[in-house]
């Protein structure tokens, strides 16, 4: 009798084990789920508030001078570049440019830099003048003064210092109006451009022989031959 008696008893504990280890296996896939249900939801709301930044955040107070986007442009002869010697204006005496509206110029702004010659940053690679990539039609103006680095391209100026800080690079909107920000800095003879600081979301220019390499994670690689005047045909462009 004692021994069918132990035999119950054993019976009973295993299969309340059993019943608490089902119920264990039960708690941990819920557990899951919520966990993965959590995860989705935090994501989704994540990636809402960066599309809403990227949407909506106000942009800085515009201090973009009113000669440059009042035309002439495509007069000037951008072979003819200051002597940087610290003989004019420096680069913080000079307004940082915007890009206008979400629009974009609609005529090539005339330089922003033109009156500064304040020398560059020692190491720093000059890459100023008019580019143009013969092969995919690229036009964009890299002016530089300073730290201060000057990108015009498709209606767009992109304004900003490289000093390796996100505060100073470029704060602006890209063609589809965006907000983008990005840490500019030189390293061993290139400009570097981190959207947001992030170093897979690297823009770089740089001089190889005569040409200027542009490369971009969207836009891809780019060989741009140095030009003098703006092509007529592309002075004035239709806005975004």
């Amino acid at each position: 009798m004692a021994t069918r008696q132990r035999r119950l008893v054993r019976g009973a504990q295993a299969g309340a084990a059993r019943v608490v280890a089902r119920f264990r296996v039960a708690i941990k896939r819920r557990t899951l789920v919520l966990g993965a249900l959590v995860l989705v939801a935090l994501t989704a709301s994540t990636a809402a508030g960066v599309s809403g930044y990227l949407r909506f955040a106000p942009r800085p107070l515009d201090t973009t001078e009113a000669r440059l986007l009042a035309g002439g442009g495509g007069e000037v002869d951008h072979c003819d570049l200051p002597i940087l010697d610290g003989s004019g204006l420096t680069a913080d005496e000079i307004p940082i440019a915007y890009t206008p509206g979400c629009e974009g110029y609609t005529e090539w702004p005339v330089p922003v830099l033109a009156a500064c010659t304040e020398p560059l940053p020692a190491g720093a690679p000059d890459l100023r003048g008019l580019w143009l990539d013969p092969d995919s039609g690229h036009l964009e103006r890299v002016e530089q003064c300073g730290n201060r680095v000057v990108v015009t391209a498709a209606g767009l100026l992109h304004d900003m210092r490289a000093d390796g800080t996100l505060r100073n690079g470029a704060n602006d909107v890209n063609p589809s109006c965006l907000r983008i920000r990005n840490r500019t800095r030189y390293r061993d003879g290139v400009l570097q451009m981190d959207g947001y600081g992030i170093p897979w979301i690297r823009v770089e220019r740089w001089m190889e022989g005569d040409e200027l390499r542009w490369t971009h994670p969207q836009a891809g690689s780019h060989r741009m031959r140095r030009i003098c005047q703006v092509p007529a045909d592309r002075v004035t462009r239709e806005p975004y």
